[in-house]
């Protein structure tokens, strides 16, 4: 069966549907199937070739001076420029707030009829799309889709955006893994270059890995098969994917042992990405934008960085304008992108001291870094 058919009929990715922020409601509803958070796990295979960069059992380590571009993909095929149906669009997603993935549909899987009537076993991969990007993924995980041998080189993969840039507060040091949308401990795939993407080393570990492991768990402990559907979120024509998202549960049970809905977030704390081209730095080295509005204000830059508020200044009494988010404890400068994204109900804009807020219980976004 095709990928597009059994993926429910594949939709724009500006009509895709939004995303539910994360609640304590949602958060209780799904808890026991959900790892937790930063949670990594242990490793399903061993057996890295290059030991010394220190890759997990889903990445490989990369060789920076690398050359070639993607391959075609050989699999079934989804239609270029379309996600799945349920698949939220970047833009109707909450800004990262330090946590490494958030609940959608209030983590509640949305799989359709065709999904939940695939055979056991079986794996489908969507062709690269017009820009070379990875595209949908879809298997019904079971030990028969699980390896039989020891993971193979995928050094040879250059996915879209892969820029490398190494910094020591990094695990491994290496910023960008080889993400499998469908880990290597689940399918068994190695350099499938419609099964790889640019992805940073801590969505791979703390975002990617614990969801991945749960479902490895719950398949070796039950025998049973687990629906799951990894989809790259990528923002218009941008080369690095935002992040993954990623739908899975259990067959046999009917999601009582393993069910969970998140979009997993494609960031590096301490590193600014531009995911137009994949090209990186370490946030205190980034350099604010010039200022487009005309009134002094001082824009920081997307991912991190310096950003002032829209006064550019400190008042005279030594305090500044920020916007509080009631919700998510998190206050921002006014010209964050982040603030554009906040719910109405959740905003709160208060002329104070950074240290006061502070006091007040409220954290800075380390998107603007107020």
């Amino acid at each position: 069966m095709a990928l597009a058919g059994l993926l429910g009929g594949c939709t724009a990715a500006t009509s895709a549907a939004p995303a539910a922020e994360e609640t304590p409601a949602s958060k209780a509803a799904a808890a026991d199937k959900l790892p937790e958070a930063g949670e990594e796990g242990p490793a399903a295979v061993d057996g890295e070739e290059e030991p010394a960069e220190e890759a997990t059992t889903e990445t490989e380590a990369p060789a920076p001076d690398e050359a070639g571009e993607p391959e075609a993909a050989a699999a079934s095929q989804v239609a270029s420029g379309t996600v799945p149906t349920g698949t939220p669009a970047y833009r109707d997603l909450p800004a990262y707030d330090g946590n490494p993935y958030v609940y959608v549909n209030g983590g509640e899987p949305a799989f359709t009829d065709e999904e939940r009537a695939a055979a056991a076993g079986t794996e489908l991969y969507g062709e690269l799309d017009a820009l070379g990007r990875c595209t949908a993924t879809f298997a019904v995980v079971g030990a028969e889709t699980m390896p039989t041998e020891e993971r193979g080189s995928i050094g040879e993969v250059r996915p879209t955006g892969w820029k490398m840039g190494k910094y020591d507060f990094v695990d491994g040091k290496y910023l960008y893994n080889r993400c499998h949308l469908l880990g290597f401990q689940l399918t068994g795939e190695n350099a499938n270059v419609s099964n790889l993407i640019t992805g940073t080393r801590y969505m791979n570990v703390e975002g990617m890995l614990p969801f991945e492991n749960a479902v490895a768990d719950y398949v070796h402990a039950t025998g049973n098969h687990v629906l799951m559907r990894a989809t790259p979120v990528f923002d218009g024509d941008d080369l690095v994917a935002r992040g993954v998202h990623m739908m899975a549960e259990s067959v046999e049970d009917g999601g009582d042992g393993v069910a969970f809905n998140v979009f997993v977030y494609n960031v590096q704390p301490g590193v600014v990405i531009d995911y137009r081209t994949g090209e990186n730095m370490a946030a205190e080295d980034a350099t604010p934008l010039p200022d487009v509005s005309g009134d002094g204000a001082t824009k920081g830059s997307a991912d991190g960085g310096t950003a002032l508020s829209d006064s550019g200044t400190a008042t005279e009494k030594g305090t500044t304008e920020y916007v509080l988010n009631t919700n998510s404890k998190k206050f921002h400068v006014p010209s964050c992108s982040s603030v554009d994204q906040m719910s109405v109900k959740n905003r709160q804009d208060v002329t104070d001291t950074r240290e006061n807020i502070i006091g007040r219980g409220f954290d800075p976004c380390k998107r603007c870094n107020p």
